[in-house]
């Protein structure tokens, strides 16, 4: 429970990395400023539980909606409402301060019944668009923070409530940033890295090979590559690297993924929002090919920022193909200097101290008078 000496904030994020990042990263941040904080979660983020520095975890039932079979709509509402219900005697026995909630339907019920109980609230919005359930919660809440600058700028009412401040950092990311771009030499290596978001991506295991095959032998023999690959395309991606005789590390999960963005010259990935706000905050290169069919076109819009300043190329991915792709590598392999103009648009997007800035605002919602 709160108290005057000891406030609590109460943290909502779905089970995920691109939600519970930046949530583990603002815990941080207000632990160091004696905040305490608690979880609520689903029940992928229970599983992830013992990692997430929160005074307790707080399980609370959620759905997302999946289509429009009326079956389907009704076991969603049923789920949202016995989270509502849930949530509600959370906040009975918690009584935070504020409530945080960083998008995804794990958040509604927790928000909303914030809302309903006259708690401050503050949501984060990681993409350059605002998802649907952040969308929905944008009237009721009391604060909006945001990635990524312009997200609301066409709503003047929701604008009012905006602060950028960014998408807060794991300590590797910031670890990373720290390590200056350092273009290829002529002749020399050139790093590329390869990844498709936490799961990996079959499009690159199907494209990135067959556009290696299409480089120029000399070209080939200067890659030291990284690739992500699904468990079920490792051996055809790595069967490929070997008869190409390229020097190739091949796996499902890379844990320093950081580490290997910033030892990269060019990274070829999806453009979810914590890629590109690490590769924003790192300052790397890339290729961006956006996930397709999303209804909120979240991954498009992500990889235009960065592209708008010059620091990345958005590929659709119906024109990612090995063709396009060898003929973008093979153009900025031959010319080192656009690889660090690209580097340095990206790192001008980049905002290392997001933590800090969101632990700020939180502070600022709590002390105002109710």
């Amino acid at each position: 429970m709160a108290d005057a000496a000891r406030p609590v904030v109460l943290l909502a994020a779905g089970g995920t990395g691109g939600h519970l990042f930046p949530a583990e990263a603002l815990a941080a941040a207000l632990a160091r400023r004696g905040i305490a904080v608690d979880l609520a979660t689903d029940a992928r983020g229970g599983r992830y539980g013992g990692k997430f520095p929160a005074r307790q975890i707080h399980v609370i039932p959620s759905e997302t909606v999946r289509g429009r079979n009326p079956v389907a709509l009704a076991r969603t509402a049923g789920l949202l409402g016995l989270g509502l219900i849930k949530a509600l005697r959370v906040l009975g026995r918690v009584r935070p301060a504020v409530v945080v909630g960083f998008g995804g339907y794990p958040t509604l019920p927790p928000l909303f019944a914030a809302s309903l109980r006259n708690v401050p609230t503050i949501i984060h919005e990681q993409n350059a668009v605002m998802g649907r359930a952040n969308k929905f919660l944008a009237a009721r809440v009391s604060a909006i923070a945001t990635s990524f600058a312009g997200v609301l700028d066409a709503e003047p009412a929701l604008a009012a409530k905006v602060t950028r401040v960014g998408n807060p950092m794991r300590p590797a990311v910031i670890a990373a940033a720290a390590s200056a771009f350092a273009p290829p030499e002529p002749d020399g290596l050139l790093r590329l890295l390869v990844f498709g978001g936490s799961q990996g991506a079959r499009i690159m295991s199907d494209v990135v090979p067959l556009a290696i095959e299409r480089l120029d032998m000399a070209l080939r023999m200067r890659l030291l590559l990284a690739q992500q690959a699904r468990e079920e395309d490792l051996a055809r991606v790595r069967a490929t690297y070997e008869r190409l005789a390229v020097a190739a590390e091949v796996a499902p999960f890379f844990a320093d993924l950081p580490a290997r963005i910033a030892a990269a010259h060019l990274v070829v990935s999806r453009s979810g929002a914590g890629t590109v706000a690490e590769l924003a905050a790192i300052g790397r290169p890339s290729i961006l090919v956006p996930l397709p069919g999303a209804l909120d076109q979240d991954q498009f819009a992500n990889a235009g920022v960065l592209e708008t300043v010059g620091g990345a190329l958005r590929l659709p991915q119906d024109a990612f193909t090995p063709e396009r792709l060898a003929a973008e590598i093979a153009r900025l392999a031959s010319a080192p200097e656009k690889l660090v103009a690209m580097a340095l648009a990206a790192r001008s997007q980049g905002v290392l101290d997001a933590a800090e800035r969101l632990a700020d605002l939180v502070v600022q919602i709590m002390r105002k008078p109710a």
